[in-house]
């Protein structure tokens, strides 16, 4: 194996060399077109060994002289024309081995191994298939790739509206993964032995986008993947959220308290679709038997957050590298508690391991205020900005702490990173995005603006 990797990697360094000796004469025989130009005297002699005898090639074209200039000039004129076109047609042979060159290296690069980040071997009694909706997306992507690092066989199912394919993209191709385009509001049949549903935007401009499609998605879909789980006996975990419990008035929450929602609020879309998710999920157990967890995710952060969903971190970390005002809504004495998304990511993994079958709440009981967490924000990214109130969004929660209990009880969960470790880590992923994003935009604005766009066009 290795000698047949080693054979293709000189068949493309080879390759690699013939292209560029073609692309460096490719431009040597344009430079040598460009600045020929129209030769007389002197440069008649040179040229005229290029071209055929004017009696051959010219005969009966041009008007019988007998002065020697002129035919002198008839020669050169004949020698350039002569020239141009061999050089024409060298160019479009030079065009057409490019080409051909290309689509080699492109076929050599395709038949090269890719390399994945290691991954452990599981024989077949071990190894499990596992369906992640929703698996493109922020918390779904870091889901798949402990997965696969474990060794289970992964099919992620993603619509792509607020998922991205680049989340996923370092494990296209690896035999233990597979994508599929598909909005889980329409069924799917496979064979899998557990599910992660994840399926669903899940910040406030997301799900109130279209708020009608949030309410299909947590329930039709919902609906499907029950279906799907009670057809091949699959176990399955729900990810429901902190929303449940509306705006709380028992602080902090435990899962046994009912909420307090308001059922025709901007946030309700949300709010009831995932209430009714887990209705349906007790009600697929207790009459159909499937095998059922829920955790009830709590604020979440980290690498590969939307940069324009909209919520408190993203919001911050952005209008502070950005050197803007960042905008606190309310009077910032509401709470939050934020959790790093690989603790969010073991804390399901163990849920869907265990035994556990009622609703878990998986978040950081550390609490602080928005108004404290923008000034951490400010702290970590330094710069200019300035933190500014503004007006109060509707229905907006006043506090938000988890109760841990039972995750501490049951899944011997609780997080682990620290708020300023994820953050750093959370502040460089976005400072990496803002320059590839300008580094794109860069690209594109050269190109559209080029005169020679415009001369192309018809």
């Amino acid at each position: 194996m290795m000698t047949a990797t080693k054979k293709r990697l000189k068949i493309v360094a080879a390759t690699s060399f013939s292209l560029l000796l073609v692309v460096y004469l490719y431009r040597a025989i344009s430079g040598a077109a460009s600045t020929v130009g129209m030769p007389a005297g002197g440069v008649a002699v040179g040229l005229g060994r290029l071209s055929r005898p004017i009696e051959e090639e010219q005969q009966g074209q041009w008007p019988p002289t007998e002065d020697a200039v002129q035919r002198s000039l008839q020669n050169a004129y004949e020698a350039h024309s002569s020239l141009i076109t061999e050089q024409r047609a060298e160019l479009q042979r030079t065009k057409e081995q490019l080409a051909q060159l290309e689509e080699q290296i492109r076929s050599l690069q395709a038949s090269t191994p890719r390399k994945y980040p290691k991954v452990k071997y599981l024989n077949y009694k071990n190894r499990k298939r596992i369906l992640i909706t929703g698996g493109a997306g922020f918390v779904g992507s870091h889901l798949v790739d402990d997965l696969m690092i474990q060794g289970h066989e992964v099919i992620v199912v993603d619509n792509f509206f607020t998922g991205r394919k680049r989340n996923v993209a370092h494990w296209l191709g690896h035999e233990n993964f597979e994508l599929i385009h598909h909005d889980i509001v329409n069924p799917l049949f496979i064979e899998i032995d557990e599910i992660y549903h994840l399926a669903s935007p899940a910040s406030p401009p997301h799900y109130m986008y279209n708020p009608v499609k949030t309410i299909k998605t947590n329930t039709m879909g919902t609906i499907n993947v029950l279906g799907l789980a009670k057809r091949v006996m699959a176990k399955v975990l729900i990810a429901s959220t902190s929303e449940v419990y509306g705006d709380p008035t028992v602080h902090p929450q435990p899962e046994t308290y009912w909420g307090h929602v308001n059922p025709i609020g901007p946030r309700a879309c949300y709010d009831e679709g995932k209430r009714v998710s887990e209705t349906l999920s007790y009600a697929y157990a207790k009459q159909e038997k499937v095998q059922v967890r829920v955790a009830r995710i709590f604020n979440t952060y980290g690498p590969r957050m939307h940069m324009n969903d909209g919520r408190v971190v993203s919001n911050f970390i952005l209008q502070a590298l950005r050197n803007e005002t960042i905008t606190v809504y309310g009077n910032g004495r509401q709470t939050r508690s934020f959790q790093y998304v690989s603790d969010l990511v073991d804390g399901m993994i163990a849920l869907m391991a265990s035994n556990y079958t009622q609703p878990v709440n998986l978040g950081n009981p550390v609490e602080q205020s928005i108004e404290e967490f923008a000034q951490i924000i400010k702290q970590l990214v330094g710069g200019p900005s300035v933190i500014k109130q503004t007006k109060a969004v509707e229905d907006d929660p006043q506090r938000r702490k988890p109760d841990i209990t039972r995750a501490r009880h049951y899944l011997k969960w609780e997080p682990k990173v620290p708020l300023e470790k994820g953050l750093r880590q959370t502040i460089s992923y976005f400072r990496n995005e803002l320059a590839r994003s300008d580094r794109f935009q860069e690209s594109s604005n050269k190109y559209f603006d080029s005169p020679d766009l415009h001369r192309s066009r018809p």
